[in-house]
């Protein structure tokens, strides 16, 4: 399931964006978009998934080490999304402002509480998330986010649902879900995404086929849609093998996939039924 926010993308978390392509001292403000989405819960069985965020902040590189106050607050308004509407390249923006110019490392969110709603079952799960709205969830920023002098910059936060709802029991014996949010940032500055559509033999779309990129381990993940389309973004240059998988039919696997800054990468599947 995927869906973005800025500064969040759907099953998942945040995007600031940075359309940088050149070089300016860091004297002046740029602006920052910080977008949400999410890397997918397997969501054939949910119905809604609520994340309230109360809190945003950002660091720049190398402070405080000398003023002992390195975070700079981006906002405080509480935020509520549903990251069921964040799927598959669709992403929210969160925030939109201008900040001081400057290379930033980390982000940081406040996380009040998270909900889950199953399809089966009239009662919503309401999640408190550990330490969450106290000490809040610190996400590294890897490459680093230029924000120059008069441009805008781009950053996306994807939370992995399928990771960061922990079932306690099983399905038949469910106690509820522990939140452990698990979210990665990308500089969409040198990130790419992959998109494409899952068939079967016959040319059929594949509903919530699972789709993952990996390298050295998985990296994001996504499921199809009705029509069979997924979209992964946010992905950082480089190469990788992507996967496709649905249960009664056969795994397809593509390796040397490769993502460029700024391009899209297609890729479909057609999976063969067991």
């Amino acid at each position: 399931m995927k869906k973005t926010l800025i500064l969040l993308t759907a099953a998942a978390f945040l995007l600031i964006t940075g359309a940088c392509s050149e070089t300016k001292d860091n004297a002046g403000d740029g602006r920052l978009v910080i977008k949400m989405t999410d890397d997918p819960f397997d969501i054939s069985g949910i119905e809604s998934a609520t994340v309230t965020i109360t809190k945003v902040e950002i660091k720049k590189v190398g402070d405080g080490i000398s003023d002992g106050s390195p975070w700079m607050i981006l906002s405080e308004e509480t935020v509520t999304l549903d990251l069921i509407d964040l799927r598959n390249g669709v992403a929210e923006t969160l925030l939109d402002l201008e900040v001081p110019a400057g290379e930033y490392d980390r982000v940081r969110l406040y996380v009040d509480e998270a909900g889950l709603k199953l399809k089966d079952n009239d009662d919503p799960y309401s999640v408190k998330v550990p330490s969450g709205s106290q000490t809040g969830i610190k996400i590294h920023i890897t490459p680093s986010l230029e924000v120059s002098d008069g441009l805008t910059a781009e950053l996306l936060l994807d939370m992995d649902l399928s990771r960061s709802f922990i079932l306690r029991g099983n399905m038949r014996n469910n106690n509820g879900f522990i939140f452990k949010p698990v979210i990665r940032a990308a500089n969409m500055t040198s990130a790419g995404r992959i998109q494409g559509i899952v068939t079967d033999t016959l040319d059929a779309a594949i509903r919530d086929a699972m789709v993952w990129l990996e390298q050295d381990t998985v990296v994001a993940t996504a499921f199809a849609d009705s029509m069979g389309y997924y979209a992964i973004i946010g992905v950082p240059a480089g190469t990788y093998s992507v996967t496709a998988a649905k249960e009664g039919y056969d795994t397809l696997s593509y390796q040397g996939i490769v993502i460029r800054p700024g391009n899209k990468t297609m890729q479909n599947f057609r999976l063969t039924n067991r």
